[in-house]
């Protein structure tokens, strides 16, 4: 039974890590609507927004970011310009944004 578990994890494991290899990061230029995920004025600035399998994120500045699945699987790792740019993952669950010494859970 445990062996059985660990190999499903694998093949769990290798269809995310191809199924999330052509995923890019996008700049866009409408209005994002909704509330972001943190508080901007905590964050330096960073606003991070999740719905209908997209995440976006408003900056400031330059930043590094980097996405996960829960079960903590490199789903992304850019650095994003000022301005806006969206990912759009295209999968329903939760998934881990981390930028510098920012992480957020974003459930799409």
């Amino acid at each position: 039974m445990k062996r059985s578990c660990v190999i499903f994890l694998m093949l769990l494991t290798m269809a995310f890590s191809t199924a999330f290899a052509q995923l890019q990061w996008r700049e866009i230029q409408h209005k994002v609507q909704g509330k972001s995920l943190v508080d901007p004025a905590q964050t330096d600035g960073v606003e991070i927004y999740g719905k209908d399998g997209v995440i976006t994120i408003r900056t400031q500045r330059r930043i590094i970011v980097k996405v996960f699945t829960i079960l903590g699987q490199l789903v992304s790792q850019a650095t994003l310009n000022a301005g806006t740019a969206e990912l759009k993952v295209g999968a329903r669950g939760i998934f881990i944004v981390k930028i510098g010494n920012i992480t957020q859970k974003v459930a799409l």
